[in-house]
């Protein structure tokens, strides 16, 4: 089967319902026994050849487009989808000041003509820093974004293809901005479509995700007197009040769910200090706990370990979330974090998508082609059976 834009010379014998060059607007009406007839949806898809999703991986991938700078693959993105029949929408996504990028970024949303859809797809555009760039063997794809998340990106957009051509009204939303702060959902979440499903695109090797941790971002910030080290009575030591916060912290008994595991909590980044003779004056903590529940306990227990010592900020909370099952799929518990808790306007959502997390966010990330191709095949299941 074939698809993409108008038909431009019909074969002998087919009646067309729209005129050419259009994309239909209204139902065929026409008797469809006594000579074949073209119906509009179907007259307006099936004309090129279907979304090759490795091919559409490759292409991706060779567009970096590290957060903040997801501006070029989301201008690629709005052209390739518009010019295979759908309507596509591109909204600038702000850019924080922090972030030193000057150009603009999108997201780029892809919908039936003049209908609301009753299922989205969709995941990020954006991929965590460095850039690599993308290679292929017989077996796997490697590079930056393959698995997280532009092989699922293309998964999604040739699943969605395939659908409409069926006569179901699907929608296709890509984001900016996941990696950092949801920026992009975030301003998606107030120009919702109407549809009644989100399947939100992330690694969970092609297994529907049950739940998705939450979590909840910490700065420690302790402070103190600069002195000469060899006198450390005339100083005060931000350092070691800081170094006695995260010894705490990591002795803490965190909330556990019992169906879901854990809350886990990492110190990914410490700062202080001006060299080993100088006694510090600032030191500062960047902490991330998991969540498996409400962020109220985890909360108090964080602020607990600091006290007399340092000031918590917290700077950032993405709720845990239950998620939807679909009978005869496979199931997981995503511990990592996603979009779905900012798109809360964009119907109820569920967790699906090809690739390992385990290599995502590392120089070794890849993606299995026959996985690649077996995602697009589950969208279409999980799809056909929520809108059946």
């Amino acid at each position: 089967m074939a698809w993409n834009v108008p038909l431009r010379n019909p074969p002998d014998g087919w009646l067309v319902c729209q005129p050419i060059g259009t994309p239909p607007q209204t139902p065929c009406e026409e008797s469809h026994i006594e000579r074949p007839v073209v119906c509009p949806t179907v007259f307006w898809l099936h004309m090129f050849e279907p979304i090759d999703p490795i091919a559409l991986t490759r292409q991706l991938c060779a567009i970096e487009s590290t957060t903040y700078y997801e501006g070029p693959v989301g201008d690629f993105l709005a052209e390739f989808l518009s010019a295979r029949g759908w309507a596509v929408e591109k909204t600038p996504v702000e850019q924080p000041g922090e972030s030193g990028a000057t150009g603009p970024r999108w997201n780029v949303y892809a919908g039936p003509q003049e209908q609301r859809p009753d299922l989205v797809f969709s995941t990020h555009m954006d991929t965590v820093p460095p850039y690599i760039p993308f290679r292929e063997d017989e077996e796997f794809l490697y590079g930056r974004g393959v698995c997280d998340a532009k092989g699922i990106l293309a998964a999604q957009a040739a699943a969605a293809e395939v659908l409409r051509a069926e006569g179901l009204r699907v929608g296709l939303l890509f984001v900016s901005g996941e990696e950092r702060d949801s920026a992009g959902a975030k301003a998606a979440n107030e120009n919702p479509k109407g549809s009644r499903f989100l399947i939100n695109g992330e690694p969970t090797d092609n297994r529907l995700a049950l739940a998705s941790k939450g979590a909840l971002r910490a700065v420690f910030r302790a402070s103190g007197k600069m002195a000469h080290s060899a006198y450390p009575e005339l100083g005060d030591s931000a350092v070691h009040k800081l170094v006695e916060v995260l010894a705490r912290l990591v002795a803490l008994e965190l909330p556990v769910t019992e169906d879901v595991g854990p809350s886990t909590l990492n110190i990914g980044q410490v700062q202080g200090g001006y060299a080993p003779n100088v006694i510090a004056d600032k030191a500062e903590a960047q902490v991330l706990v998991r969540l498996v529940g409400d962020s109220t306990p985890v909360r108090e227990a964080l602020v607990k370990a600091a006290k007399d010592l340092a000031e918590v900020d917290f700077t950032l909370e993405i709720p845990f979330v239950r998620l939807r099952a679909v009978p005869g799929l496979p199931t997981m518990v995503a511990k990592f974090t996603t979009d779905i808790p900012q798109l809360s306007n964009w119907g109820e959502p569920l967790l699906l998508g090809p690739g390992s997390i385990h290599v995502a966010h590392t120089p070794y990330e890849k993606l299995a082609k026959k996985e690649l191709l077996e995602a697009v095949q589950l969208y279409m299941q999980v799809a056909r059976q929520l809108l059946g």
